[in-house]
């Protein structure tokens, strides 16, 4: 009986009559003895969920299936057997759960392997896997990293689900990672998809305490062309910091000088020092100075619009300025001396003189 049982809910619903056979057993045991499923008979259901949840059958289906497996046999509808009914059942589900579960985490393991070598470059079947993730590596890719002011995120983060999902429900599009690296939301996305970036940030800004900042690379050719794309996204925001910009969204596009001025860093330390070592001697120190040069730089020269930067009259701008000129023998009014001041002045900010190098 029990053969044919199986057969008819199979054919009824399509559930495989082995992921039943305990559940029957179970209710027959019970309805012979007037006792509750055994513990062993309880695991060989959840067992049977687990492999349910394997197989791909929908937990709905599964419960319709038993139940009716349950209805198909006169003695095992009777009330008495309704209690362990309910844990067989129960037992089902439990089993079923605990494999999407595991699956999940399987899942998310797979993609935070994947989100590493894909960052860092390793290349051992990056291809094939990032096909699976839906990207296509031969494309053009962007990549966004985004730093939160009040310490790392942490994997796990509800926000990077958030975000990706409103990410692919904007443009309908798969071809989009959004994941949590160093401590960073990083966004990798096609490089023709530019408006990604700006919903990225936008999704920053309204999840994000004040503070936040956005790094944007620039679009590159596959998997070596997204580890470029994330290095630049994340000096960029290391750059921001590190020059102390107002700016919260930074584009490496706009920033190609910097590493320029880096690479040679006794050269960049030398101009420093030549240039900027006499506003040591200033009152008050050299950084109200400095400060005044990078507003007035920021301004392309109009002393008014620095000064409203600054909170200061333009009669305080134009004395520092002065001060300047007296201190190191370099104007911002003359273009190539203006030049020189500039160049000192960012090399300042990314050596972090003086406090690292002038005392």
């Amino acid at each position: 009986m029990e053969t044919d049982v199986l057969a008819r809910v199979g054919e009824t619903t399509g559930v495989p009559a082995e992921l039943l056979r305990g559940h029957l057993t179970a209710l027959a045991q019970a309805a012979a003895t007037g006792r509750l499923p055994d513990r062993r008979a309880l695991d060989d259901c959840r067992a049977s969920g687990g492999r349910a949840a394997e197989q791909g059958v929908a937990m709905h289906v599964l419960v319709e299936a038993a139940l009716l497996a349950a209805e198909l046999v006169p003695e095992l509808a009777a009330e008495s057997t309704l209690p362990a009914l309910r844990r067989t059942v129960s037992a089902l589900l439990s089993g079923y759960r605990d494999a999407q579960r595991d699956a999940l985490r399987r899942e998310e393991d797979a993609r935070r392997e994947f989100v590493d070598d894909l960052l860092q470059g390793r290349a051992e079947r990056l291809a094939e896997r990032a096909e699976y993730f839906g990207l296509r590596l031969a494309e053009d890719y962007a990549v966004a990293v985004a730093k939160p002011a009040g310490g790392p995120m942490r994997p796990g983060d509800p926000l990077a689900a958030r975000v990706e999902r409103d990410l692919i429900a904007r443009f309908g599009s798969y071809n989009i990672l959004v994941a949590i690296r160093d401590g960073l939301l990083v966004c990798v996305a096609p490089g023709s998809l530019a408006a990604a970036a700006g919903e990225f940030t936008y999704h920053v800004r309204t999840g994000f305490a004040d503070g936040w900042r956005v790094g944007l690379g620039r679009p590159q050719r596959g998997p070596g062309g997204v580890v470029a794309s994330f290095r630049e996204a994340v000096n960029a925001v290391e750059l921001g910091e590190r020059l102390g910009l107002r700016v919260s969204v930074l584009k490496a596009a706009d920033l190609l000088v910097f590493p320029v001025l880096l690479r040679d860093r006794s050269a960049i330390e030398d101009l420093v020092g030549s240039v900027l070592s006499p506003l040591l001697t200033a009152r008050g120190g050299p950084e109200p100075l400095l400060a005044t040069l990078e507003a007035v730089f920021a301004s392309q020269g109009n002393q008014t619009a620095a000064a409203r930067r600054l909170g200061l009259s333009t009669r305080a701008v134009t004395y520092r300025l002065e001060r300047v000129r007296r201190l190191t023998g370099y104007s911002p009014d003359d273009p190539t001396q203006r030049f020189t001041l500039e160049t000192a002045v960012l090399g300042a900010r990314l050596l972090r003189w003086p406090d690292e190098n002038g005392r």
